[in-house]
């Protein structure tokens, strides 16, 4: 069982009909928990209704809490979720919200030192506050994974530049890859070109590429890893991402072949997105069922 951190957003995801619970770093930290590591989530939350629905759901799914601080000052987060006729989602982020104001405070940083891996996104820096917080716990993390999730207009090119140099694993989806290639002034077309001229740039052994439902390509100590993706019926995108990271996270962790982790990352992100929300429950066998169906 491996120690992950999760830091970000908590918040709800508001949809035209109902709201669910969300937030990329919670969502990874859902799922990495739900695969048997024992995760805790640094963030923020309102003294308030949602914030104590949100207390309640993340621990009644074995997520650690200790670290989720409450504040009168500001209310939990909120994001109006639109669906076009894909499935794909856009995000309209309340701010200011609770987890723009993560505090940084001693048994944070206790715990990220003793923590097998750290995982954060460029989201959590939108506020000075919870930036500086990151920019801390940064130096502490033995293995820092950077998911970009970049949601304009909350990010910079020096701002990812300094993020992407302090990871030892990126995450991008294909548009984002293309993005920060240009901030990098590459000269590439390729992606491939691209994954190896960022490596190189960052200094980061480990890179992964989602290309929604087309797969992922991963570079993993040198060496390029497919997979072409799965067919499926798109519910919604909301949470796909995050919890292929996760699944993809734990599996190199326990040093599981790349190829086989990338697949199966790829197919609990495909069963997430042909189910409504970002956290559905998944079954091993169900995700087994689905890489290999008889």
């Amino acid at each position: 069982m491996f120690k992950i951190i999760c830091f970000g957003e908590v918040l709800w995801d508001v949809f035209p009909n109902h709201q669910k619970i969300g937030g990329a770093p919670l969502n990874v930290a859902l799922r990495l928990q739900s695969l048997g590591n024992d995760v805790s989530m640094i963030s923020s939350v309102g003294d308030d209704a949602l914030g104590r629905k949100l207390l309640d759901y993340i621990a009644e799914n074995g997520v650690n809490t200790e670290h989720i601080q409450i504040t009168d000052a500001f209310k939990t987060g909120k994001v109006q979720v639109t669906l076009n006729e894909k499935g794909s989602a856009s995000y309209d982020i309340n701010f200011p919200s609770a987890w723009d104001h993560i505090l940084i405070n001693d048994t944070s940083i206790g715990s990220v030192k003793g923590s097998d891996a750290f995982i954060y996104g460029s989201l959590a820096t939108r506020h000075h506050v919870s930036k500086n917080t990151l920019f801390q716990l940064l130096e502490y993390a033995p293995y820092k994974v950077f998911d970009l999730n970049l949601r304009p207009p909350y990010y910079s090119k020096d701002l990812l530049i300094h993020l992407m140099n302090k990871a030892d694993f990126i995450k991008f989806n294909d548009d984002e890859l293309y993005e920060v290639s240009g901030y990098l002034e590459s000269k590439y077309h390729a992606m491939e070109q691209n994954i190896r001229f960022i490596s190189q740039k960052t200094n980061t052994k480990n890179i992964c590429v989602t290309k929604g439902s087309h797969g992922a390509v991963l570079l993993y100590n040198n060496k390029l890893y497919y997979n072409s993706g799965y067919l499926i019926d798109v519910k919604d995108t909301v949470g796909a991402g995050d919890s292929f990271l996760a699944s993809l996270i734990s599996k190199l962790l326990n040093n599981v072949d790349p190829q086989e982790a990338i697949d199966f990352a790829c197919a609990v992100g495909a069963l997430v997105a042909q189910s409504e929300g970002a956290n559905p429950k998944l079954t091993t066998s169900q995700i087994e069922d689905f890489i290999n169906p008889t």
